[in-house]
């Protein structure tokens, strides 16, 4: 179980190597890619297809990374990037080498990465088409040379069915802890807390469905997939408030909280257009183009109803919103100066917003 002494130990662990990793890269200074971390030869396109992907690249792979690489998560809720939290991202990233990973589409992040943001040595795209790529040396390599990382939307399904349990995972697991920084958007959002909604009966599990019956087979969560620091305790979710997804987080939340026997878990839902970015030290803040939040989501009691077939009943759930001018401690999950502060109940697979008192 997650809330094991062990994983606890473990946990802590992980931030110490995140924090001293990212302390470490900084007094190093400006620093070229070592040799193994620029492919020896690009993949051509019938090798990876072959080998169960497709493969694209621009920029110049072997120009030396302009400045160290620190620690950071960029959280972004899916629709348009917001530019300054991916600026935020390319500084940690040491101005260097972004390799994308996605499992559809083909080379239109790393364009808008080099093209449009720019300030990048290169940019790579891994556009995954089934489990055997997560294991491929080539592959491999390329994501151990990244300076930073970011994780395409599309069907985060495949990301799980693809990578959950590979070595690709694991490096994943490495370059965080290494202090360099990683970042998804959507699909790409949803893998990177501790929990995850998987979608894998195909489907995008709306709000009422999850609360008329949240241990029903549609709601189909993931754990044990990447371990990130700050995101032990964290299910996340995009698209939040345009798609109306706090009711079904709050049902993820009860869910997990039935499953794992445990009462301190927490959900993270970022707008369409907005990012929150998470550094070394646990601090998030947030970027929006749209004046969009992070929704911060912490039920603090177990479900009065939770059955199978049932709907949903639950009090008092707290959420905040997460502004621009908020701050969030990923440590204790306190924000300074919330957006909003408010309650909800769930009644009988209902979600209602509490009032608020004088």
């Amino acid at each position: 179980m997650l809330g094991s002494s062990k994983w606890c130990g473990g946990a802590m662990a992980l931030m110490l190597a995140w924090l001293c990793a990212s302390a470490g890269a900084a007094a190093q200074g400006p620093a070229a890619a070592p040799a193994s971390a620029v492919p020896k030869r690009a993949a051509t396109t019938d090798d990876a297809q072959r080998d169960g992907y497709r493969y694209y690249q621009i920029g110049d792979l072997a120009a030396p990374r302009p400045a160290p690489t620190r620690a950071g998560m960029m959280l972004v809720g899916g629709g348009d990037w917001p530019r300054e939290a991916f600026a935020w991202m390319i500084e940690r990233a040491g101005h260097g080498r972004i390799v994308i990973l996605r499992a559809s589409g083909a080379a239109e992040a790393q364009d808008e990465f080099f093209r449009d943001l720019g300030g990048i040595t290169a940019a790579q795209t891994l556009v995954f088409e089934d489990r055997r790529a997560a294991s491929d040396p080539r592959v491999l390599e390329i994501v151990r040379g990244a300076d930073g990382i970011f994780i395409a939307g599309g069907d985060q399904s495949r990301y799980v069915r693809y990578w959950k349990d590979t070595p690709l995972a694991r490096a994943l697991d490495a370059h965080v802890r290494a202090g360099k920084p990683i970042g998804g958007t959507s699909a790409g959002l949803a893998i990177l807390g501790a929990y995850a909604y998987g979608a894998m009966d195909g489907g995008s599990l709306v709000s009422q469905a999850a609360l008329d019956d949240p241990t029903g087979p549609q709601l189909t969560l993931v754990d044990n997939f990447l371990h990130l620091p700050y995101l032990q305790r964290v299910i996340t979710d995009s698209h939040f408030g345009k798609r109306e997804r706090l009711g079904r987080l709050i049902a993820f939340l009860a869910r997990l909280s039935q499953d794992h026997r445990r009462d301190d878990l927490v959900g993270l839902g970022i707008d369409e257009y907005t990012a929150l970015c998470i550094d070394a030290q646990g601090e998030g803040r947030v970027f929006s183009g749209n004046g969009g939040k992070a929704w911060l989501v912490r039920p603090s009691l177990r479900a009065d109803v939770y059955a199978q077939g049932e709907p949903l009943s639950l009090r008092a759930v707290p959420v905040i919103g997460v502004g621009a001018d908020s701050t969030l401690r990923m440590g204790d999950f306190k924000v300074e100066r919330p957006a909003f502060s408010e309650l909800y109940d769930v009644e009988s697979g209902q979600l209602i917003r509490r009032e608020p008192t004088a």
